[in-house]
């Protein structure tokens, strides 16, 4: 059997009458210090009017330089070395990006004008020191011919389309004073600000929770709808690729390895790494620790590793006249629950519904306002963490430990893995020298990492591998708790789902128990046995995984698991998805 080349998968099909822009056979490079790195490898796609195409792969394939350099806004190494990005024009005129001077007033025009483009992270794509209604005044007066009036008059108007509650006021304020949800609906409004013909999206949900996510994919496809807009959407996440594409590419190491109908992709994929990449995505709908242990009911005399008991803790409390003090803002109030000998709790709520907090709370690193944390230590005793000394604490942060989100920020890139993994070792007098460095090969080992790499800096490792030097960290003192604070949330979903099985493995090996704080329902549902539901600062329901995601009791439960995207294109979950209607709370 001869062997097959990606060049065989499925093709794009020839350009169409409805084409927007055409992308052929287009390369890029970026002159590194020691090398060329060949970022795109004669990349050819087309995005139709009224259609999305979504581009997706892991992180390094690709993706994102691609689509900014439909735009010429790649970084100053970077070039492009051969090909055609093909702008359809009015009149059957069409102009070559890729040829374009970049000052040219033609390009100028295209950004913002015939292209808008919403970026990741609003927070640092946003300016921090003008108000969200210059920035988009800006836009209209540069391309539209505006004077300020008719201007802000139209950012009013775009504000309100991007359901942004009362924009006359909302235009006044300031990036930081919006929340994530309402920071992207701005982006959004500035992308459409001149009505554009093509609008790319990278990544725009992935730092969302699933509520706010739903609403940000469904405004866009509503608007796209009504303008008519050709849309080229890049993301890792499968889930929503199949709740909103119309046509997916799939990109690896610079290249689109295959392209097709959203249908064809998930349903008749061809190439082996479409296929792992929607294997990958499967897996986290299903919970191997159900299929492998069914959940027995909990011994009454069985005591929990830690109990939590009416925690509350509230900010910017201040004296009252009468002498006590008011509660002032909400973060975690009268929150009870267990976390059982070698169980995975997990931790799932909206942005802002207090998970991180609780967690912090139950570490101690956040002094709680009331309410007691009980850890029952390793002879069985019972031990009130809210009234540990600072000397105290530390014996309970050996026990229990901390992964954290970002394994790019989380670890010093001045230090190597050895000290990196070391430290907590140092630090607790546990090892020097050679029988340091014996142990933390044994943890490098243990999480699936190369001993020989530990005279290595992270910059040297891939986000997988450096949330692996993050686990060993935390494992170096023999923990018995482990708190993973949206440990997976930076990471690929093929990478994700390795990361998982790792911490399942290690816990089988060591006895651990885990809280799992994340706002993604699939990680949750493939790692955890409990599930705890929270909502402005409330535990609002609690019970088993299986049961948590198919069949919730609470009106905001049920709302929170119907705006998971369904990796399915037949069966889009977030097309009849119910939403939590209660009242504000006070």
């Amino acid at each position: 059997m001869a062997m097959l080349r990606d060049a065989d998968f499925r093709k794009p099909d020839a350009p169409s009458p409805d084409t927007v822009l055409s992308v052929q056979d287009l390369s890029i490079d970026f002159n590194l210090r020691t090398h060329v790195l060949h970022a795109a490898r004669n990349v050819s796609f087309d995005l139709h009017r009224g259609r999305t195409l979504c581009l997706v792969g892991e992180s390094g394939s690709g993706k994102s330089v691609t689509a900014r350099a439909l735009l010429r806004i790649i970084d100053r190494n970077g070039a492009i070395t051969s090909g055609r990005i093909l702008l359809r024009g009015g009149k059957g005129s069409d102009i070559d990006i890729a040829k374009l001077d970049e000052r040219s007033r033609t390009l100028l025009g295209i950004r913002g004008g015939r292209i808008g483009l919403i970026f990741q992270e609003p927070m640092s794509s946003l300016s921090p020191v003008h108000t969200i209604g210059s920035q988009i005044v800006e836009a209209l007066r540069l391309h539209q011919a505006m004077d300020k009036r008719q201007a802000r008059a139209a950012t009013i108007e775009l504000l309100r389309q991007v359901e942004i509650p009362n924009p006359e006021t909302q235009i006044d304020r300031y990036t930081f004073e919006f929340s994530g949800g309402m920071r992207q609906r701005a982006m959004i409004a500035m992308a459409l600000a001149c009505n554009p013909d093509i609008l790319i999206a990278d990544e725009p949900t992935t730092a969302l929770d699933v509520t706010t996510q739903a609403e940000i994919l469904d405004l866009i496809k509503r608007l796209q709808a009504s303008r008519g807009m050709a849309m080229l959407l890049i993301t890792h996440d499968m889930g929503v690729v199949a709740e909103v594409a119309d046509e997916v590419a799939v990109m690896r190491y610079g290249r689109i390895v295959e392209q097709g109908s959203v249908d064809e992709i998930f349903h008749d994929a061809r190439h082996p790494y479409t296929q792992r990449l929607l294997a990958s995505t499967v897996r986290l709908e299903q919970n191997p620790r159900a299929l492998t242990r069914p959940a027995e009911p909990a011994h009454a005399e069985a005591k929990p590793v830690i109990s939590v008991r009416d925690l509350s803790k509230f900010y910017g409390a201040s004296a009252t006249l009468f002498g006590n003090r008011g509660k002032g803002v909400r973060a975690v109030e009268s929150v009870s629950l267990d976390l059982m000998a070698g169980e995975n709790l997990g931790i799932v709520g909206e942005s802002g519904s207090g998970k991180t907090t609780l967690g912090r709370l139950i570490l101690r690193t956040v002094e709680p306002t009331s309410g007691t944390i009980t850890y029952n230590d390793r002879n069985g005793h019972a031990i009130d963490v809210t009234a540990l000394s600072k000397r105290e604490l530390r014996d309970y942060h050996r026990d229990v430990r901390l992964v954290f989100q970002d394994p790019f920020a989380s670890l010093n890139p001045r230090l190597t893995v050895k000290e990196v993994i070391g430290d907590p070792l140092f630090v607790a007098g546990r090892a020097r020298g050679a029988a340091l460095e014996r142990r933390v090969g044994e943890l490098m080992e243990l999480v699936g990492l190369d001993p020989q790499s530990m005279e290595r800096y992270p910059h040297a490792f891939s986000g997988g591998q450096r949330q692996r030097i993050g686990i060993a960290r935390a494992l170096a003192l023999d923990p018995r708790v482990i708190i993973a604070d949206e440990a997976t949330a930076a990471l690929d979903v093929s990478i994700r789902a390795q990361i998982l099985d790792l911490l399942l493995d290690i816990q089988k090996q060591l006895g651990l128990s885990f809280i799992f704080i994340s706002h993604d329902i699939s990680v949750v549902r493939y790692f955890c046995d409990r599930v705890a539901v929270m909502h402005r600062g409330s535990v609002v329901e609690t019970g088993s995984a299986e049961q948590i995601c198919t069949a919730p009791t609470e009106p905001y439960t049920r709302a929170l698991i119907s705006a998971v995207p369904n990796p399915d294109p037949r069966n889009k979950r977030m097309l009849h998805r119910t939403r939590f209607t209660a009242e504000a709370a006070p």
